[in-house]
C-alpha cells in the first residue's frame, strides 16, 4: 500500500463529506457512495470520483446499524478493510466484525467525534477497536482525519462501547444545556449573557460551547440530528437494561429527545431541544 491509499467513503453527510474533503485536501484519492445523490454530486464536485472498483480502506460513516450492513453488503469486499465511523450497537458491531473476519476483510470498530467543523478539519477525535492488521491498514487514514484515535483494543465492539457512553454524556449535556437556557428566559436573564457566563464557569461543556451559540442564533440546521442523538442515547438504554439496570440520566435524556420529536424537531439540529423547552414552558427563545 502507498502512503497515499485510495479511499473509499459511504455516507457523505455533514461528517463524511468533511471527511472526504480533508482525505482529498491531503492528496488521498477518494471515491465515494451516498443515497442522497446531491451529497455524491457535492463530493464529485471536490474532486472525488464514484466508488466504482476497489480501494485500500473502505470508510463508512452512515446513520445506523442497517445502513452499516448495507454498505458491507454492497461494498466491503472492495477492500482489505472496513473503517466503521457510525455509533451502533456494540453487539452490531461485533457481529459485523465477524461476518468481514470470515471474508478476509479486517474491520476496525472506529466511532468519530467532534462534529462536522472538526471533520472538515481533519481534527476529530477516534476510538477504535480491532486487530493489529486493522489499524495498520487504516492508519494512514486514521493518521489524516483524527487529532487523537485512542486505541481501546482488540475485542470487536470496545469503539462503539466506548462511543455509547460518550454519546449517552453529549445527549444529557444538551439536554440540561437547553432545560437550563429555558429557564434563565423565564427567569428574564440575558440568553446571550447567560451564555457567556455558563462557557466560562462551572456549568460550560464542550456541547454547549459547540451547540448554543447557533441555536442562539436561532440556526438550528442539523449538523446533529435530533433523532440521531436520540437514536445514540437509546443504545446506552439498551446497554443498561440488557445488564439488569436502570439508567436514570440517558432515561431522561431519551424522553426529552423523544419529546422533541413529537413536536416535529427530528431533522433539526439536536440544539432544537431549546425550542422544545420553549414549547412546553412558553419560555421565549430565538426562533
Amino acid at each position: 500500500m502507498t502512503s497515499r491509499p485510495r479511499v473509499g467513503v459511504v455516507g457523505v453527510g455533514a461528517m463524511g463529506m468533511g471527511i472526504a474533503r480533508t482525505l482529498l485536501g491531503k492528496g488521498f484519492p477518494v471515491f465515494v457512495r451516498d443515497i442522497v445523490e446531491e451529497r455524491e454530486q457535492e463530493a464529485l464536485r471536490h474532486g472525488a470520483k464514484r466508488l466504482d472498483g476497489d480501494v485500500d480502506v473502505l470508510v463508512s460513516v452512515v446513520i445506523d446499524a442497517a445502513q452499516t450492513k448495507s454498505v458491507i453488503e454492497a461494498h466491503a469486499a472492495r477492500a482489505p478493510v472496513f473503517m466503521m465511523c457510525s455509533t451502533i450497537s456494540p453487539a452490531d458491531s461485533a457481529r459485523f466484525a465477524v461476518a468481514l473476519d470470515a471474508v478476509d476483510v479486517a474491520m476496525l470498530d472506529a466511532p468519530i467525534s467532534g462534529g462536522p467543523a472538526r471533520a472538515h478539519a481533519g481534527t476529530l477525535s477516534m476510538m477504535a477497536s480491532g486487530s493489529g492488521r486493522a489499524f495498520e491498514l487504516a492508519q494512514p487514514v486514521i493518521d489524516a482525519v483524527a487529532r487523537k484515535c485512542f486505541r481501546i483494543g482488540e475485542r470487536a465492539g470496545d469503539g462503539s462501547r466506548m462511543k455509547v457512553v460518550n454519546n449517552m454524556l453529549a445527549a444529557a449535556n444538551i439536554a440540561s444545556a437547553c432545560e437550563a437556557m429555558a429557564m434563565a428566559s423565564l427567569l428574564g436573564l440575558d440568553l446571550h449573557q447567560a451564555a457567556d457566563v455558563i462557557q466560562a464557569s462551572s456549568g460550560g461543556s464542550w456541547m454547549f460551547g459547540d451547540r448554543m451559540p447557533r441555536a442562539l442564533a436561532a440556526d438550528y440546521a442539523p449538523t446533529a440530528a435530533a433523532r440521531v442523538l436520540l437514536k445514540d442515547v437509546g443504545l446506552f438504554v439498551h446497554e443498561a437494561r440488557k445488564l439488569g439496570l436502570t439508567a436514570p440520566m440517558a432515561e431522561c435524556a431519551q424522553e426529552i429527545f423523544e419529546d422533541a420529536i413529537a413536536r416535529g424537531y427530528a431533522e433539526e439540529d439536536d440544539a432544537a431541544l431549546l425550542k422544545r423547552y420553549a414549547d412546553a414552558w412558553d419560555a421565549k427563545v430565538p426562533r
